[in-house]
């Protein structure tokens, strides 16, 4: 359930997405579509209410929901959104027993060679997070790292779905993609 002074956070981080990180114009997207707009979540991520507000809110959520061992999701995107939740347990109540990684794009070719870095071991349920997702290519690549090191993933919780496919790409792999915005919440 939303608490009314969740919606209104909600309402303010969707005006400073809208501000600060929404831009008209034809972009090539990570994904390799072309878009007209681009959402680059990192300028309202880079900002301390920015991610003060992300952070609480995805915490919320994933408290609403089945409980997980740790939050991580695909370097670089996902990091400070990582972080962010992690603040917000701590800040909530600092009993929240939640650890944060981050998902490397290959191998680390030294020190300890690892792919999946930070609070994460074998056996832990996962939540991977992203700030916004068009086809969920870089999320679903970080689901496999994930489960090839042991975790399950059970959740995947995006800022921004830009509904370009991927509510359907997780749906094949089990999981329903969680998001705060979607495309209806944009200008577009």
């Amino acid at each position: 359930m939303v608490s009314e002074n969740s919606e209104v956070a909600r309402a303010e981080l969707l005006e400073l997405i809208l501000e600060v990180s929404f831009r008209r114009g034809k972009v090539t997207l990570a994904s390799g579509k072309q878009s007209d707009f681009y959402l680059d979540l990192r300028q309202t991520l880079m900002r301390p209410r920015g991610i003060a507000l992300a952070g609480a809110l995805v915490l919320e959520r994933l408290r609403a929901g089945p409980p997980v061992d740790a939050v991580g999701g695909m370097a670089v995107g996902a990091v400070p959104l990582v972080a962010a939740v992690l603040a917000a347990a701590d800040a909530a109540d600092r009993t929240t027993p939640l650890l944060g990684f981050f998902v490397r794009k290959e191998t680390k070719k030294h020190g300890l060679g690892k792919r999946v870095e930070g609070g994460f071991s074998v056996g832990q349920t996962i939540a991977l997070v992203e700030d916004t997702v068009t086809t969920g290519g870089s999320t679903l690549d970080a689901l496999d790292a994930v489960e090839a090191e042991g975790g399950k993933v059970a959740r995947v919780i995006c800022l921004v779905d830009r509904g370009e496919g991927a509510r359907d790409a997780f749906a094949k792999r089990g999981i329903e993609l969680e998001s705060l915005f979607g495309r209806e919440d944009l200008p577009v």
